[in-house]
């Protein structure tokens, strides 16, 4: 059964042999020179595009650099070393590069006014409080990729698994958080890292050791050493642990955020021409905005409303605009 899965994942034909793979995901062998330099020169680059990308809220140059970013192949390369149970200096590779992205983002960082709002940058506040979804969406990227890289007809797929995976940004936003001494956010953006770090790994654990490039050693048992599984287990606790607390405090927000608004209606329904536009939860306080020609009626009777239906203890902050709706009519009439 496991052969026939194995056959049609990967195709004889399709199959790249074991040495294609070591030579282009262990920067220790082959041309090392030049693998380095390459490695380490388009990273340099890939960080500094990200860093421009986040401070000016480009998507598109936050892409740009997810794709030129080579940041997943010692990653991949830490995951055919574990099914190989051979040490390619890879893991040493991550963590440097790691290190080199972050102080990027808080070299960069620099030209940042010491009062600028993190959150109101989207490129910024997606980062910071990833999910579950971001996990399972991180999985199955990596075991794309696995594939594709073990396949010679689908490696025109690695682009779109950079761009999904996203590696360089979330350092560089670790990197622009710390240099803003925002440590919770960059602590955010430093799990959603991991995760994808954990999900490129076990993706490509898995695929390799099922495809059949364990080593000679491992080959009747089919399966990477011990010590991997244990590793592997330990990184996942440590990453779905706070994925799953995000995910949960995330839910309660959306319903808080909601019963707030739906309470802030009804203390404005008397209000002729008063509206609630958006109710926000930031940084532990709820925020109403809410429009009104007029004055606000008592806050106290929000405050008396909302009693039970969210947790004591929440700030509640109303931002009120001044303004009413015109019905201006029909162009043409």
């Amino acid at each position: 059964m496991i052969s026939k899965v194995r056959a049609r994942v990967l195709p004889s034909s399709q199959r790249r042999s074991l040495d294609e793979l070591t030579e282009d995901l262990d920067l220790s062998s082959g041309d090392t020179t030049s693998k380095r330099s390459a490695f380490w020169t388009m990273l340099t680059l890939s960080s500094v595009i990200a860093a421009g990308g986040v401070l000016t809220d480009s998507t598109a140059t936050v892409i740009g650099a997810m794709i030129i970013a080579p940041l997943s192949t010692p990653i991949m390369g830490i995951a055919l070393g574990s099914v190989q149970r051979r040490r390619t200096g890879s893991a040493r590779t991550v963590l440097i590069a790691c290190l080199l992205v972050i102080a990027v983002g808080m070299a960069m960082s620099v030209v940042l006014p010491s009062d600028y709002d993190l959150l109101s940058n989207s490129q910024i506040s997606s980062r910071t409080s990833p999910g579950l979804m971001d996990l399972i969406a991180a999985l199955a990227t990596g075991f794309a990729g696995a594939v594709a890289l073990a396949r010679r007809d689908v490696a025109a797929v690695l682009p779109g698994v950079a761009i999904a995976i996203s590696l360089v940004p979330p350092l560089v936003v670790v990197g622009v958080c710390l240099g803003q001494l925002s440590g919770w956010l960059a602590l955010g953006a430093l799990v959603l890292f991991v995760s994808n770090l954990f999900a490129l790994v076990f993706g490509g654990v898995v695929v390799f050791a099922s495809l059949g490039y364990a080593a000679e050693a491992d080959k009747e048992a089919g399966r990477p050493a011990h010590r991997t599984y244990a590793a592997m287990v330990l990184l996942f606790a440590v990453v779905f642990v706070p994925l799953t607390a995000n995910t949960v405090v995330t839910l309660l927000l959306n319903v808080w955020t909601g019963r707030t608004k739906g309470v802030a209606q009804q203390w404005l329904a008397d209000e002729r021409g008063a509206s609630v536009t958006s109710v926000d939860a930031t940084s532990r306080t709820m925020y109403i905005h809410v429009r009104i020609p007029g004055n606000l009626p008592p806050v106290e009777t929000l405050l008396e409303r909302l009693e039970g239906r969210i947790p004591d203890g929440i700030p509640i902050v109303v931002d009120a605009s001044r303004g009413r709706r015109i019905d201006a009519g029909v162009v043409g009439d």
